[in-house]
C-alpha cells in the first residue's frame, strides 16, 4: 500500500510538472524544444493525408449510396457486425415496375413488349451497379478506412507520446537552470540526460511511422487504379446494354395500336432516337492493362536484372533511402532481394534509391 501511494504521488508530480511546463510555454515564460524540420514536414503530410482520405471516403460513400438514411442503416449494421439486408437498387426497382406494367398492358402489344425489354435492361444495369459498388467498397473504401482506423491511430498515439517526452525534456532543462546546489545540479543533469535519451528514441519511432505514409500513398494509388477499372467496366457494361436495347426498340413500328385496337387517324407517332453505331465502344478490358504491367515487374523481380522505366508522376522522396522522381524522365530500375514488392531500386546517374512501382512504366 505504501508503494502504491508513493507511485501515485510520483505520477501526480510528473503530471503537474508537464502541466506547468505546458502552461509556461503558452505564456512565453519557458523555452520549447522544436522538432527538426524533416519531422515537422512528415507530421504535416500525415495530417494532410488523414484529412483528404476522410474527405475522399465520404464523397465516395455518397456516390455509391446517395440516400443518407440507407448509409446510416448500413453503418449501424456494420458496427453491430450484422449482415445488411439486401434491397433492390433504383435501376432494379424501375426495371421491376416496367416489367409488371408491360405484362399488365400485354406482352403481345408493342408498348407492353417494349416496357418489358426496357425493364429487363434496367435490371441488368442494376446488377452491374451492384457489382461496381461491391468492388469499390472492397478495393477502394476498405483500404482507406483501414488506414484511418489502424495506421493513423498508431501515428496519433506515438505523436502524443512524443509531445509528453518533449514536455519532460523541457521541464528537466528548466530544473537544471534553476538548480543552485551542486547535488541538485548533478541530479538535474542526470535527469536531463535520461529525458533527452527518451525524447530522441520516441522521435525516431515517430519518424519511422510517419515515413511509412509514403507506402500508404503507393498502396492508395493502386486502390485508385482498381476503382477506376471498376468504374470503366461498369460504364462500359451500361453502354452495351443500352445500345442493345436501342437496337431492339428500333425494330418496333413508329406507330402502333393501343391494346391491339387500330389507332385513330392523325394519332401521335413515336420516334426512337439512335446512337451513331460508328461511335467507338469503350473497351472493358482497357482498365485491365495494369495487369500486363504488373507482370513485367514480376519478371524483373524474378530475373534479378535491370530495365529502363519511364516515370509517370512526380514523386518526393520520403526519406534518404528513397529517390525523388520527375514525371516523364527515364531511369534504370532493378530488384533487390528482400525488398518490399511495391518498390524497386532506381538509378539516375550517380543517384540511387528506392522508388514505388506504381509511379513507373517499364520500357521495352
Amino acid at each position: 500500500m505504501d508503494f502504491n501511494v508513493k507511485r501515485l504521488a510520483a505520477d501526480a508530480g510528473t503530471f503537474l510538472s508537464r502541466a506547468v511546463q505546458f502552461t509556461e510555454e503558452k505564456l512565453g515564460q519557458a523555452e520549447k524544444t522544436e522538432l527538426d524540420a524533416h519531422l515537422e514536414k512528415l507530421l504535416v503530410r500525415a495530417e494532410s493525408t488523414k484529412q483528404w482520405t476522410e474527405k475522399i471516403m465520404k464523397q465516395t460513400e455518397v456516390l455509391l449510396q446517395p440516400n443518407p438514411n440507407v448509409r446510416l442503416e448500413e453503418f449501424v449494421y456494420e458496427k453491430l457486425e450484422k449482415k445488411v439486408r439486401t434491397r433492390m437498387n433504383n435501376h432494379e426497382l424501375l426495371g421491376q415496375s416496367m416489367i409488371e406494367s408491360g405484362n399488365e398492358f400485354g406482352p403481345g402489344t408493342a408498348y407492353g413488349n417494349a416496357l418489358i425489354k426496357c425493364g429487363e435492361t434496367e435490371k441488368q444495369i442494376g446488377g452491374a451497379e451492384r457489382e461496381f459498388i461491391q468492388s469499390a467498397a472492397i478495393n477502394f473504401l476498405t483500404p482507406f478506412r483501414n488506414f484511418l482506423e489502424g495506421d493513423f491511430k498508431t501515428i496519433l498515439k506515438e505523436r502524443k507520446l512524443l509531445q509528453v517526452k518533449r514536455l519532460d525534456l523541457d521541464a528537466a532543462k528548466t530544473r537544471l537552470k534553476k538548480a543552485r546546489m551542486a547535488d541538485a545540479r548533478a541530479a538535474a543533469e542526470q535527469e536531463l540526460k535520461m529525458t533527452q535519451s527518451e525524447f530522441d528514441r520516441q522521435a525516431e519511432i515517430t519518424r519511422l511511422l510517419l515515413e511509412g505514409v509514403s507506402s500508404t500513398h503507393a498502396h492508395h494509388l493502386r486502390c485508385l487504379n482498381d476503382f477506376v477499372e471498376a468504374q470503366t467496366t461498369y460504364y462500359a457494361q451500361c453502354y452495351h446494354y443500352m445500345v442493345d436495347l436501342q437496337k431492339q426498340l428500333g425494330s418496333f413500328p413508329t406507330s402502333f395500336s393501343n391494346n391491339n385496337q387500330s389507332s385513330v387517324s392523325g394519332g401521335a407517332s413515336i420516334s426512337v432516337p439512335t446512337i451513331p453505331m460508328s461511335a467507338s465502344l469503350p473497351s472493358v478490358s482497357a482498365g485491365r492493362s495494369s495487369s500486363s504491367a504488373s507482370g513485367g515487374f514480376s519478371e524483373l523481380r524474378s530475373s534479378n536484372g535491370s530495365r529502363k522505366a519511364r516515370v509517370l508522376y512526380d514523386y518526393d522522396a520520403g526519406n534518404s533511402s528513397e529517390l525523388s522522381l520527375l514525371a516523364d524522365e527515364v531511369i534504370v530500375v532493378s530488384s533487390v532481394p528482400g525488398m518490399d514488392s511495391d518498390w524497386l531500386m532506381g538509378e539516375r546517374g550517380s543517384q540511387k534509391g528506392k522508388v514505388p512501382i506504381t509511379y513507373l512504366e517499364l520500357l521495352n
